[in-house]
């Protein structure tokens, strides 16, 4: 993972390999800062919602025991929230590089909407 420092704050970009080890082994907490409707169309399993129109950076859950990660459709969203929440006064805090798109490229498993039903399934 990529690493700054910025105004004492810590600002990481983790690659979609980082973010699924991250998940699997309980570190990271992933936040999800596309609209509602990119959410529900289509996300990654275990990911929070707290779109970038409504989001508070005084919100985010406490970083004890788990890293916060952003991440949005490219990457460009999710880098600006972090960067938000670090003037916001948020010490270290991450985002995936290249967003969901990286994470299907990747062809890393997601919920989708199965087209037939509407219902929500396991893809990729």
């Amino acid at each position: 993972m990529k690493s700054e420092t910025v105004n004492g704050a810590t600002f990481e970009t983790w690659t979609v390999d980082e973010v699924e080890a991250g998940m699997a082994s309980g570190k990271i907490i992933l936040i999800d800062v596309r609209t509602p409707q990119e959410y529900m169309f289509e996300h990654i399993h275990g990911a929070l919602l707290m779109p970038m129109a409504g989001f508070d950076a005084g919100a985010l859950p406490g970083q004890s025991d788990k890293q916060i990660v952003l991440h949005c459709g490219s990457g460009v969203r999710s880098e600006k929230m972090s960067r938000a929440a670090m003037d916001a006064g948020i010490t270290r805090i991450g985002h995936m590089e290249g967003g969901f798109g990286a994470w299907k490229a990747a062809k890393k498993p997601y919920i989708g909407v199965n087209m037939g039903t509407g219902a929500p399934q396991r893809m990729g």
